[in-house]
């Protein structure tokens, strides 16, 4: 029997988890604690990486205090995290600036003048557009890759740019705060769009071609393989020994679809966390659709892919609807009670859900005619544009707050049926499909997600601690257990079944045929009021 200590590093907040490794994973226990996204106005999105430190380091003992689990018993240690940040450190591995998050779309001007101009395709400078899909399998054509938040930097904060030693995403700088190694996973570098996937290295060629520095670009290492052990200092932090073997760990798109029980070719998951997603394995090998910017992405196994389409605010849209619209936020009550306010992440999520649940439940399907756009912070597939925003569409005097809040939700599941249609023109998605992430707590938004997508939906135990039993996965695979991080499906069973409503799917087709007019429609007042 062995021990993994899982470190889930999130938009909001670190979940950390303790599994018992033996016949199957099994979860110990788990602490959560949040840290702040810095909104700027400029489409500027940063974290502090100190904050994730701290988060990880509070988490740590509060995770040993309530097991009682002695810290000489912790066997591997590994991650799951938010991908496609920038965390550009100096040789000592601290940070020269705040991480740009995946969400920080300022660099419109580098990719205008790297890759969206000339002759294009989908947005991409043909002849750049080329040679990116033979040597990564993708290319780089939105604002939020982290090759243009790179030269961003570069272009704009010349001082803390001349200090880089080495470009990090988030799991990687905390890693190196652990061990002191140089180091980034293949799913991670991947996500850098500079990865040669056939020689498995950085390209000197892309680098040369976008105008990134290769020195800059860390060590590659598979995401089951050691990247180095504890040092002294960050065990003392961490209240742990020196040491312990710290395993390399994958992006969340890597490893949510492990933790899901949908890792073998042509399984499909779908995540709704703050962000949210559509996944569908598929062999290793290249394979692109520039037009609805989707790719499949080097995962946590070499045995496969993923085909990836990401929603940047899914389950974002939920809170904005606690915030100000299930709260009242301008105070003409004389008494209110947010259902949400604590400071466990479980218990917080698990309240607003259950609380907005049975509101909507009172709401018929298509939300007495409103339609919800989820595109908060701009979007990225099937189309890219930071300038598209979430509305609310065809209010009438008649529909109130508990039809909109119902409209949100629905909004989000849409998106998720576009992405399955749009993956369905090159893959065939799986029925049924595996719902993960904080939306599958709530039974209704399972239930209206199975009747927008017209297909079963299934989730698992412990839903939104996937993620961190996708890294647990990493440790077993690390250590020998297992031969490869895809064999834990067959340990993760079905908790609930969702079978679609027939009944409703006239409305939901209808809304839905409005929904994707909806940004073709817009596109132009997007562009002259976000522009």
């Amino acid at each position: 029997m062995k021990y993994a200590l899982a470190y889930d590093i999130g938009t909001t907040g670190v979940k950390t988890c303790l599994f018992e490794i033996d016949s199957n994973i099994r979860l110990i226990a788990g602490e959560s604690e949040g840290y702040p996204l810095y909104v700027l106005p400029d489409g500027g999105a940063e974290q502090d990486p100190d904050e994730w430190w701290s988060a990880m380091c509070n988490t740590t003992k509060a995770v040993l205090k309530t097991t009682g689990i002695d810290p000489k018993q912790i066997d591997g240690i590994s991650f799951c995290s938010q991908g496609q940040g920038l965390v550009l450190v100096d040789k000592d591995g601290k940070p020269v600036r705040r991480a740009m998050s995946y969400m920080d779309q300022r660099a419109r001007k580098e990719l205008k003048e790297g890759m969206a101009n000339g002759i294009q395709i989908a947005g991409a400078n043909i002849f750049k557009l080329i040679p990116s899909l033979i040597i990564t399998g993708a290319v780089s054509s939105s604002v939020k890759d982290p090759i243009w938040k790179y030269n961003w930097v570069k272009n704009n904060e010349p001082e803390a740019f001349s200090k880089v030693y080495k470009w990090f995403d988030v799991k990687e700088a905390l890693i190196c705060r652990m061990t002191g190694e140089f180091i980034m996973t293949q799913d991670s570098a991947f996500g850098t769009l500079l990865y040669d996937i056939k020689k498995k290295d950085w390209s000197p060629k892309m680098c040369k071609m976008v105008g990134v520095n290769i020195d800059h670009m860390p060590k590659i290492i598979r995401s089951s393989e050691k990247a180095g052990t504890l040092r002294k200092q960050a065990a003392e932090e961490l209240g742990l020994v020196e040491g312990i073997p710290v395993f390399g760990g994958g992006m969340d798109a890597s490893l949510i679809g492990v933790g899901a029980g949908a890792s073998s070719i042509g399984k499909t998951h779908i995540y709704m966390g703050t962000s949210g997603w559509v996944s569908t394995v598929v062999p290793p090998k290249a394979l692109v659709d520039t037009s609805a910017m989707i790719a499949a992405i080097t995962g946590a196994s070499d045995k496969t892919a993923n085909y990836f389409a990401e929603l940047e605010t899914a389950g974002k849209c939920v809170e904005w609807v606690r915030d100000h619209l299930a709260l009242d936020e301008v105070g003409i009550y004389l008494k209110k009670h947010d259902v949400t306010q604590t400071d466990d992440m479980e218990r917080k999520y698990t309240s607003l859900y259950t609380y907005l649940q049975d509101v909507i439940k009172t709401v018929p399907a298509g939300s007495n005619g409103v339609v919800f756009t989820p595109w908060f912070h701009g979007n990225r597939c099937p189309f890219e544009d930071p300038n598209a925003r979430a509305m609310f569409f065809n209010m009438s005097l008649d529909n109130g707050k508990s039809d909109l809040i119902r409209a949100v939700v629905e909004g989000v599941c849409f998106h998720m049926r576009w992405f399955i249609e749009a993956q369905e023109k090159k893959v065939k998605c799986s029925d049924p499909v595996r719902f993960v992430g904080g939306g599958a707590l709530g039974e209704t938004t399972c239930q209206i997600l199975a009747d927008c997508l017209g297909r079963r939906v299934e989730t698992v135990a412990s839903s939104q601690n996937v993620g961190s039993v996708g890294a647990a996965a990493v440790v077993a695979a690390g250590l020998g257990l297992v031969s490869d991080v895809s064999e834990t499906e067959k340990l993760v069973s079905v908790e609930k079944v969702y079978e679609p409503d027939p009944s409703v799917k006239a409305v939901y087709d209808k809304n839905y045929a409005v929904y994707k007019q909806l940004y073709s429609a817009n596109k132009k007042n997007f562009a002259m009021l976000n522009g």
